[in-house]
């Protein structure tokens, strides 16, 4: 069997298809691109991968690295699934869980992403990569771009986290900090790429292979709950790749035959400030309209308008899930409230998506008898 599954690349849009082993960013008709895999050639056991290194690289066959002396690690992947009595007690959702991504390298999810995309892009000749970022992608990037040997041009907004900022000076980044928010961060990238060779713009959904590592949050989910799935996973939607990816790894899953026919209902948190998909679903609408003047102290959720928005929808439409918007007073109390009860100092974009259980427990789509994963995506303590 060979160490990558991977075929082509298709659009899900249009169903154009295109060679994974050229470097490629969206569709020509604009959409973002999906890797697919053969997964009929697929003949490792659960079994075999519960052997492996506990890193996200031991689902490989299903990542896009095709040989692993591309593969950048740091140790990435394997975060917690950690139960949370006190809180569930407090929701009356006893079987509440949440599963950590403070834990992992920088801190934040976005290391996932970061891993598998500077992997791929290194190993198809990139020596540079670019984008805008609220700051953790940025920090993640830089990071491993680092570990590669690229280049990396960053930049973000002046509002974002300063520590993040740190991280990409550290990494030997090139990072312009922009007066605006993260679309016009993206909009000085493009202009800077036109006149430079050899970097690729791995803004989020731009490239295909950063939501292959976001997937791997749920291939983990899935082998830690014993190759089954839960009732309810509630993420917290900025650009959205994670939930996307989630329900990528899921449907891969299940044509694997590892999974039965059930998915677990898929909820997008998003903030009052900033919640172009919570604003789509209640219209149920196929895309969202960008969000005017995006403010929230979940600063990973300022993303006015997300590419993949017509992905994120689809999974919530298709899982019967829902779309939710909390208030930052919300997020804060249960930022609070999650360190005092359980120990744990989560980021404000993964406290968004507890207020979001409280909320949802009182108004009923929560009975209190399902098994809920909350997804906390960073480190609380990268937000002083």
């Amino acid at each position: 069997m060979a160490y990558s599954a991977l075929t082509l690349l298709r659009c899900p849009a249009c169903g154009i298809e295109y060679d994974a082993d050229k470097v490629t960013n969206l569709c020509t008709c604009g959409s973002p691109l999906l890797a697919k895999y053969d997964l009929a050639a697929v003949t490792v056991t659960r079994e075999e991968i519960a052997a492996r290194p506990p890193t996200l690289w031991r689902y490989h066959e299903l990542l896009p690295v095709r040989s692993p002396e591309n593969v950048l690690s740091l140790g990435e992947g394997m975060t917690p699934l950690i139960a949370l009595p006190r809180l569930g007690a407090e929701y009356e959702v006893p079987r509440l869980l949440m599963k950590d991504e403070g834990l992992i390298p920088t801190g934040t999810f976005k290391a996932r992403g970061a891993a598998v995309g500077a992997s791929r892009a290194r190993e198809l000749g990139v020596t540079g990569i670019a984008m805008p970022t609220n700051g953790n992608a940025g920090a993640a990037w830089a990071t491993y771009a680092a570990r590669g040997g690229m280049r990396s041009l960053i930049a973000m907004p002046r509002d974002a986290p300063v520590i993040t900022r740190r991280e990409c000076v550290m990494a030997g980044a090139e990072l312009h900090i922009i007066d605006g928010h993260i679309g016009q961060c993206g909009q000085f990238v493009a202009e800077q790429l036109r006149n430079r060779d050899g970097y690729q713009d791995v803004s989020t959904l731009k490239e295909p292979y950063r939501l292959e590592g976001k997937k791997t949050m749920g291939l983990e989910l899935v082998e830690q709950l014993g190759w089954r799935v839960p009732d309810v996973i509630l993420y917290p939607t900025g650009g959205g790749v994670g939930l996307i990816g989630i329900y990528k790894a899921l449907r891969e899953l299940r044509e694997l035959g590892w999974l039965d026919g059930r998915l677990p209902r898929l909820v997008s948190v998003q903030a009052t400030g900033c919640a172009p998909i919570v604003k789509a679903f209640e219209a149920k609408a196929s895309r969202a309209e960008a969000w005017p003047d995006p403010q929230t102290v979940a600063f990973g959720l300022t993303v006015p308008k997300p590419l993949g928005d017509a992905l994120i929808l689809e999974a919530v439409y298709a899982t019967e899930g829902t779309a939710i918007a909390v208030t930052d007073d919300e997020t804060l109390d249960e930022q609070a409230r999650c360190a005092r009860l359980e120990g744990a100092f989560i980021c404000p974009e993964g406290a968004a998506t507890l207020a979001a259980v409280k909320r949802l427990r009182e108004d009923g789509w929560l009975t209190g008898d399902e098994e809920v994963v909350a997804l906390n995506t960073g480190a609380g303590i990268k937000y002083p």
